[in-house]
């Protein structure tokens, strides 16, 4: 979310993740940001901000993308039974310590239907928080696809503006249509974990087992869709597993990222690299990702690299909502 906030013309002056892997990634692309590897709901919001040398009100935009785990369509949608849910509400409490001209807050889709334990939409009483401190909040369902991205990702945009300010326009999207191939055009061949990559974290690797399992499957389809693999490499799947060990096709666009899952490459029978997950994410080549490359039958502790991307906010995204939040503040 920072690079297309600051894309959009803010600049990012610190940024807090709990994940030991992510904040090491922000600090490797800080360019003068203070990063804190640390739990924002142990942060106090006036003692944060008078670290940061802030007045109330200097702030112009508080950002950030609570943990959507309980609120994921494919998780437990554990929702405020999860602590993690309630750090939706910590975005108010530094809402209240900073003041900023506005905040933005993004969210997985279903969102929209998590209630409170008394039964009230939590998008409701999010919005009445808010309200309470002089903000109006507005909601908005967007699909990266309208915004250059060859990617179907549905994400909830909320944007929280001091009522002075009106109402709120979402950007409509820049009409260009991207597809997988239009995104991994031109990209050198990966390497082994040993070698040093032409573009960073283009690192392959696909152990020996998983290319066989991979090269029974057609550009475009998915593994439990394959009647020529045999039981042995199919297993358990069933034809109802459409996401997992699914081929990217060159002429569509990808399937959402998410954890735990990697692609395969439209042509060669590997997993996408975390940088070729990254273009798909609307990340420049620039950014580089730090943290261990998780093998698909392995597994590492705190989130790996291909977790990171999947994880993230789109940057072309964040920066269209993040341009519309800075036009309507210089009205």
């Amino acid at each position: 979310m920072d690079i297309g906030v600051d894309q959009a013309g803010f600049k990012t002056v610190c940024a807090i993740d709990f994940d030991p892997h992510c904040t090491n990634t922000l600090r490797r692309n800080a360019r003068k940001k203070t990063v804190w590897n640390v739990d924002v709901g142990l942060l106090d919001g006036e003692r944060l901000r008078e670290t940061l040398e802030m007045d109330r009100g200097d702030l112009g935009l508080l950002h950030g993308g609570p943990p959507c785990q309980p609120f994921s369509q494919i998780g437990k949608r554990g929702g405020l039974s999860d602590p993690r849910g309630m750090l939706i509400f910590d975005m108010v409490r530094i809402t209240k310590a900073f003041r900023p001209k506005a905040v933005m807050i993004e969210q997985v889709p279903y969102f929209l239907r998590a209630t409170m334990p008394d039964g009230r939409p939590v998008l409701q009483a999010l919005a009445t928080e808010f309200r309470q401190l002089g903000y109006r909040m507005h909601a908005h369902l967007l699909n990266a696809l309208s915004y250059g991205l060859p990617q179907r990702r549905e994400r909830v945009f909320i944007v929280c503006l001091r009522t002075e300010h009106g109402g709120f326009d979402y950007p409509l999207g820049n009409g260009v249509r991207r597809t997988v191939g239009d995104a991994l055009n031109g990209m050198p061949d990966p390497v082994p974990p040993d070698e040093k990559p032409v573009l960073p974290n283009h690192i392959d690797v696909t152990p020996p087992r998983d290319r066989e399992r991979i090269s029974y499957v057609p550009e475009g389809l998915w593994l439990s869709k394959c009647k020529d693999a045999p039981p042995d490499i199919i297993r358990k799947l069933t034809r109802k597993d459409t996401t997992k060990f699914r081929r990217l096709d060159r002429s569509s666009v990808a399937p959402t990222l998410r954890c735990g899952e990697a692609p395969y490459h439209p042509t060669e029978n590997r997993y996408i690299t975390p940088r070729e997950a990254a273009r798909l994410q609307g990340f420049p080549d620039t950014h580089v990702l730090t943290g261990p490359i998780r093998g698909r039958t392995g597994s590492v502790r705190d989130l790996d690299q291909h977790r990171q991307v999947a994880n993230a906010v789109p940057p072309p995204m964040a920066k269209a909502v993040a341009s519309s939040i800075a036009e309507t503040l210089c009205r």
